[in-house]
């Protein structure tokens, strides 16, 4: 009998080291914009980071962000169910802008199709409308291209792309980009509804092409089936953390917990590290894609989310009231560790002995 291959992320066709050596490229040329506006918008916060900020004067600024929902898409189709990637969409943007510290105020849509079916359109709105409402927020244009030729998918007529770009405001003396961490801070961790919108092609591989499942494939690990797992939308962590920034709590850090998982902690610059001493239990699609699809633990959590979605770094003295608002919110919280000095930037991950090493983690 053949032995199945080991699945990885770049296995299943995201290569993230090519990504990260074209964006060099493209990025040589961007910078070059950088001061075109002149003193009219500074750009305070880099290309790179959870979200832009723009000092649009005022002692103000312009947090920007865009984000889509990548091959979520793919399963609304094969489930011939479009009500729910607009959640994500708008979930994906707002809950980068909040990482900057900015209130989100509006999210522009960008909605690639191949053909304009009424019934795509309006169930597409639909979820934009739900996650809008989440976020508190107003989607006040956008734009609805016809690609015939340069879409495929995976239902006839009804391939499509959607992605937006988030807007929100900061002031300039709350941006909050790592600035203040110090060793000692705590770690908080915002439980995710599940596998959000990251790590999507991976998850497909497991389940439909080595598995053989369809999308109506009844779990009882899940209770319920593929397809609906998959596309449950992700969290909006707006209100639980507008209120924290609000409480005037000495809070460090707030990091979005998406492509990459926890490597999204060292997307702070700061020169401390993460030791992590407790991670809650993942929600069942985690295990049960790692038994199913043979992954190993420094795969897992270099992927997916593995059921925190978002993470707070603030003094150790506002952890409690930290967790008391999220679960106030009815977002599951907890204190997941601490900072330590450290100029490596390392996250380690106690309960499963792996540390980070260039992009990967290794157990030791």
């Amino acid at each position: 009998m053949k032995k199945k291959r080991e699945l990885t992320y770049a296995g299943a066709g995201v290569d993230s080291a090519m990504e990260e050596r074209g964006m060099k490229g493209l990025l040589r040329w961007v910078r070059k914009t950088y001061g075109f506006p002149g003193e009219r918008a500074r750009l305070m916060v880099e290309v790179g980071y959870f979200a832009s900020v723009i000092d649009v004067g005022g002692k103000m600024g312009l947090a920007m962000t865009t984000d889509g929902v990548g091959t979520k898409i793919l399963v609304a189709q094969q489930m011939h169910k479009y009500d729910t990637v607009g959640i994500d969409c708008v979930a994906m943007n707002v809950n980068d802008l909040i990482s900057v510290g900015a209130r989100p105020i509006a999210m522009l849509d960008y909605l690639a199709v191949q053909k304009p079916e009424p019934r795509l359109l309006e169930e597409i709105g639909k979820g934009l409308y739900l996650g809008a409402r989440q976020a508190g927020i107003s989607i006040p244009g956008g734009e609805v291209a016809q690609l015939r030729e340069m879409l495929k998918g995976k239902r006839r007529n009804y391939a499509f792309d959607l992605a937006g770009m988030g807007l929100g405001f900061v002031p300039m003396d709350r941006v909050i980009v790592g600035q203040d961490i110090e060793p000692g801070d705590v770690v908080v961790g915002l439980r995710s509804s599940g596998i959000h919108s990251n790590g999507l092609t991976l998850a497909r591989r497991v389940f439909f092409d080595r598995m053989g499942y369809a999308v109506d494939t009844y779990l009882a690990e899940l209770r319920r089936s593929v397809g609906e797992e998959l596309l449950e939308p992700t969290r909006i962590y707006v209100p639980e953390v507008m209120e924290m920034l609000e409480a005037d709590l000495r809070i460090k850090a707030l990091i979005n917990i998406t492509g990459d998982g926890f490597f999204n902690l060292i997307r702070v610059n700061a020169p401390v590290g993460y030791v992590i001493e407790h991670l809650p239990p993942p929600p069942p699609i985690f295990p049960l894609m790692k038994t199913l699809g043979k992954l190993n633990d420094e795969e897992m959590f270099k992927v997916f989310n593995m059921g925190v979605g978002f993470c707070v770094v603030c003094h150790k003295g506002d952890a409690d009231k930290v967790v008391q608002i999220a679960r106030h919110h009815r977002s599951e919280a907890c204190i997941l560790g601490h900072t330590v000095e450290d100029k490596e930037r390392k996250v380690k991950l106690l309960p499963k002995r792996l540390i980070s090493k260039k992009r990967q983690f290794i157990k030791y």
